[in-house]
């Protein structure tokens, strides 16, 4: 019987068969010993423990890797399978889910954290401080040798260096951390003079941000009388201390355009109100020059006296009405009194006597004699002349 001779390629695609047919898929606890992360998207590794090390690699994971901060030196939980890459004849182990180990303990941790918190009122916005329009004394309790306050006091100093800026220095990670954070929250609130306090630190894994996930921190932000922003980790990084602060901002950057925004738009406002009061002076000076101008072309600037001289015509036309018509009322008011008078002495019984007749009167009553009187009744005659005195007689017809 002739004895079979392989090929380097049956020998690889036979323990490939083997190896990935004898193991299911499982979780596997390492250190990540080196990282490659692939213009293709695919990352390639190491993963080792004190003795050993497993090649692996995790294809399109790159976007993963970084969102959870996995660098050389971390170590990861990871479940894949393993495979043979056939070419050269390599074992590896490939990744499909990969977190930071103990993320499972933490996750259930800050978890339980937030909810107690919830419950207590910390996150409600009934609770939340308003900020002040323009600080001008900020507190920054963070790492004073660290990336995000170099990135804020840079954008601060560039364009606003007036703004008074405290650090108070505190570890942003490890054990003990948290202590020292609160110690800063808690140290601006005594000494006071702060319009605003800024709790920050750069990005990282869930384990490096962990300190802002402690009880400690979470208390003494929700006591502070100041309002306190949080700018903890990037921008998909959430930690208890952005719940409890009154207001969370993504980065530390975003943390010094925040106050530097503000004050842009504040001066931008100034500046369009400068700007509108500035033409609405200047209309209104136009304005005065042009009735300046017009009263100066008038008659009563060029001739000081015209003014006084048309109120003395007016004057004289209206002492001229007057007399006409107080001498028009004077001449009516003679006329009616005229034909009053004549009315008056036509009524008079001594205009008849002027026409020859009398008024014959009785002697003893001086009453006149309307009708016939008894004979012997002493009368007298009024003449127009003097008077007349008289005797009835009897009749005579």
């Amino acid at each position: 019987m002739t004895e079979k001779i392989w090929t380097v390629s049956e020998v690889n695609a036979a323990v490939r068969e083997v190896i990935e047919g004898g193991f299911l898929p499982f979780w596997l606890e390492a250190e990540v010993g080196t990282l490659t992360v692939h213009r293709s998207g695919h990352v390639y590794l190491s993963l080792k423990d004190e003795r050993s090390a497993v090649k692996g690699v995790f294809f399109n994971g790159a976007g993963q890797i970084r969102a959870l901060g996995v660098e050389v030196g971390s170590k990861v939980e990871a479940f894949g399978n393993l495979t043979v890459y056939q070419v050269r004849g390599e074992y590896q182990y490939s990744i499909k889910v990969v977190k930071p180990k103990g993320l499972g303990d933490l996750q259930r941790r800050f978890d339980e954290l937030k909810r107690k918190l919830e419950s207590e009122g910390f996150f409600d916005p009934e609770r939340k401080k308003k900020l002040p329009l323009l600080p001008r004394r900020i507190g920054v309790v963070t790492s004073p040798g660290g990336a995000a306050i170099r990135d804020f006091l840079q954008i601060i100093g560039r364009r606003y260096p007036d703004i008074c800026i405290r650090i108070y220095p505190a570890a942003v990670q490890g054990k003990g951390a948290e202590r020292e954070l609160a110690h800063g929250v808690r140290f601006f609130n005594d000494s006071g003079g702060i319009d605003v306090i800024i709790v920050m630190r750069g990005g990282g894994s869930l384990e490096d941000l962990w300190p802002f996930n402690e009880e400690m921190l979470a208390r003494e932000i929700g006591r502070s009388t100041i309002p306190v922003i949080s700018a903890v980790g990037h921008e998909v990084d959430f930690t208890i201390c952005d719940f409890v602060a009154d207001l969370r901002v993504p980065t530390p950057s975003a943390a010094a355009e925040l106050v530097v925004g503000k004050q842009e738009e504040f001066l931008e406002e100034i500046s369009s109100f400068q700007r509108r009061i500035t033409s609405a002076l200047d209309l209104h000076i136009e304005r005065i020059v042009r009735r300046f101008e017009r009263a100066a072309d008038s008659p009563v600037f060029r001739e000081p006296v015209y003014l006084l001289r048309q109120h003395q015509q007016n004057l004289d036309d209206l002492q001229n009405r007057l007399d006409r018509s107080l001498d028009y009322k004077i001449e009516r008011e003679l006329s009616r009194i005229e034909r009053l008078s004549s009315c008056l002495n036509g009524l008079n019984p001594k205009s008849v006597l002027d026409r020859g007749y009398s008024i014959i009167l009785d002697r003893a009553t001086g009453k006149p004699v309307m009708s016939k009187v008894p004979p012997g009744t002493k009368l007298k005659a009024l003449l127009a002349k003097g008077e007349m005195g008289m005797v009835a007689e009897d009749d005579m017809s």
